[in-house]
């Protein structure tokens, strides 16, 4: 019987903070939103911690390059991905598009994390914390369940 070693639960991630430097490292994303710092380590192995509030975006990346952010910023049609389609507006008046879950409840943490336009960047998906947005406008919905019709009664039941 074969063991399997569990996933590193640290994923990497590029960070930009509102005064715009970059910080490169590995970091939990389950951690994100449940507290006001944020535990990073550097590909050094220096541990670093810095509250969410200097945060302006966590880039989630497939590697370390230095062209992390997306190509594109807005969708050129409608997304095919099943969410909300949302345009994001930061405090220094620039915009990003990207598709969140369809879940109100995943919406009430400290910040939002997208799926960005450019599918085949660098970039896999985009946390942003709340208090670096001044703006979130839902553009569409993408992908609705439909509701399933009402049973029809059942016929003579009692009808004999």
């Amino acid at each position: 019987m074969k063991v399997r070693t569990p996933a590193s639960t640290h994923k990497k991630v590029v960070v930009r903070f509102l005064n715009r430097s970059v910080l490169r490292g590995y970091l939990n994303p389950g951690k994100l939103g449940e507290a006001e710092s944020v535990e990073l380590l550097t590909p050094e192995g220096e541990q670093r911690n810095f509250a969410v509030k200097e945060v302006r975006s966590i880039y989630f990346v497939r590697e370390f390059a230095d062209d992390f952010e997306p190509e594109r910023k807005a969708f050129l049609s409608r997304p095919k991905l099943d969410g909300l389609w949302v345009r994001l507006k930061f405090r220094d008046e620039d915009t990003i598009e990207g598709v969140v879950p369809n879940d109100l409840l995943s919406l009430l943490d400290r910040g939002v994390q997208i799926t960005p336009p450019d599918l085949h960047g660098t970039t896999l998906k985009i946390f942003i914390p709340r208090t670096a947005l001044t703006e979130m406008t839902v553009l569409g919905v993408v992908g609705i369940a439909r509701r399933k019709p009402a049973a029809p009664p059942q016929p003579g039941l009692f009808n004999d």
